[in-house]
């Protein structure tokens, strides 16, 4: 199978996840392309599958990855795919936890998911959120293993089908 794993990172912590899961999906025996949103106008390659990523942004996935989707929808309807984001680890304190929630529930990840599906795209079940410690990173520590144990598990998904 061949897959694209497209991102938009505004720090490199998106793009850190991305590139996990990409070595994850080749080390699994698949063909992946790497996509940076941020540096592509044009999407032309096809495949069997999707994963796209952004950072949470005031609880919104960025403007390019929304605009990405609306494009790449057309390509992939019928088509599996997964999301991830990274947003800010959440605080342990539940009141200070609840004071963030709208900032981080119903983040990127969630927004990208609906986006994907309301396009016809099959979406995975789970959302991938990849914890940062502060605004600019770096990211929380076994981020990258639990990114490529997610995108072991996705593809686990597809092989069974």
């Amino acid at each position: 199978m061949k897959g694209i794993v497209a991102f938009d990172s505004k720090y490199g912590n998106t793009k850190h996840v991305a590139e996990a899961i990409a070595e994850e999906i080749e080390t699994l025996g698949h063909e992946v392309i790497l996509v940076s949103i941020a540096h592509t106008l044009k999407f032309d390659d096809d495949a069997d599958f999707i994963l796209i990523g952004s950072p949470t942004r005031m609880a919104r996935m960025t403007f390019r990855t929304k605009m990405f989707i609306r494009r790449a929808r057309k390509k992939y309807a019928g088509k599996p795919g997964a999301a991830f984001e990274t947003s800010l680890r959440a605080p342990e304190d539940p009141e200070a936890r609840a004071k963030m929630s709208k900032w981080i529930d119903d983040a990127a990840g969630a927004k990208i998911k609906r986006m994907a599906e309301e396009g016809g795209i099959i979406m995975f079940d789970e959302i991938l959120k990849a914890e940062v410690v502060d605004t600019y990173g770096p990211l929380m520590p076994k981020t990258l293993n639990r990114s490529r144990e997610f995108a072991r598990r996705f593809i686990e998904s597809l092989e069974k089908k």
